[in-house]
């Protein structure tokens, strides 16, 4: 059975996404750049019983990405959902940034999900829907994450173009907006943060909605 793929598989959100989806019955495939944070997440999501596929990737190298999702692919099937959670995170101010730097951050923010929408959302479409799911953040842009604010624009902008192209044909794509910084037990428990992402998953094409804010407020 297609299952879903996280991109960014790291503790917290992306690991914690997982596991929603592996405990709705979903396999799943996990990604990741480092060899030890994959085993970390198969071995979290090894309780629910769901086939689990690992693949190393950089998000950022549209070849490696590539690769990785089409292995993802002979594995499980074209996804149910995927799950793009790959950021670079990191303080910087207007003007301290080298255009190299802006541009690797540029290239993990927003242009490894484009990448990944690409390589997948086309077969599901052609096979009649999906979900594309994209972590967002900085509802309001902050001075002194100028890079992460740009990016975060730049999803919410990519989310509006996948649905602009794939939405009539049952690609649902969306983003959860976490306004806050993510820690267990808090008002942003990734737990509580990832069921965002299966009600997105769950919801009836006439509910679609396309961005989720979670503020950690009832």
């Amino acid at each position: 059975m297609p299952g879903a793929v996280i991109i960014g598989a790291g503790p917290g959100v992306g690991r914690a996404v997982a596991r929603r989806f592996a405990e709705e019955g979903l396999p799943v495939a996990l990604l990741a750049r480092g060899g030890r944070t994959l085993r970390d997440a198969a071995d979290a999501l090894a309780p629910t019983g769901v086939p689990v596929a690992a693949f190393t990737a950089d998000a950022a190298d549209r070849a490696d990405l590539d690769a990785a999702l089409d292995k993802a692919v002979g594995e499980h099937g074209v996804p149910d959902v995927v799950v793009y959670n790959a950021a670079l995170i990191r303080p910087d101010a207007l003007g301290e940034l080298s255009v190299a730097e802006h541009m690797e951050a540029w290239a993990v923010n927003v242009v490894g999900a484009a990448n990944a929408a690409a390589r997948l959302v086309p077969a599901m479409a052609a096979r009649g829907g999906g979900t594309f799911l994209i972590t967002g953040g900085m509802p309001e842009p902050k001075p002194e994450y100028v890079s992460l604010s740009l990016g975060k624009a730049g999803v919410r902008t990519l989310v509006a173009l996948i649905d602009r192209q794939y939405g009539a044909s049952g690609v649902h794509a969306a983003s959860v907006t976490i306004d806050g910084p993510v820690a267990p037990g808090t008002d942003f428990d990734p737990d509580v943060i990832a069921h965002h992402y299966w009600t997105l998953h769950k919801q009836p094409r006439p509910d679609w909605q396309h961005e989720i804010l979670h503020t950690g407020r009832p």
